[in-house]
């Protein structure tokens, strides 16, 4: 499992987004997010990949997460 987050701009406005890809490698999950990006250029949106990376629990908060961080 891997999570690609991408910056979404609108004029002056920008924000991030995150989703999760399913593919057998980075390279493949890359690719997948790129095409995504691509796919979601068709309106006033317009999205930029940012980066990608293996999650096992991603946007998770747990006790394991919050443990790691010391909280």
């Amino acid at each position: 499992m891997y999570m690609a987050e991408f910056k979404l701009r609108f004029g002056e406005r920008k924000w991030y987004v995150r989703r999760l890809v399913e593919a057998s490698s980075i390279e493949e999950a890359e690719e997948m997010a790129r095409r995504y990006a691509e796919a979601m250029n068709k309106g006033e949106v317009l999205w930029e990949l940012g980066y990608v990376i293996e999650a096992e629990r991603p946007l998770l908060i747990g006790k394991e997460e919050l443990e790691k961080l010391g909280a």
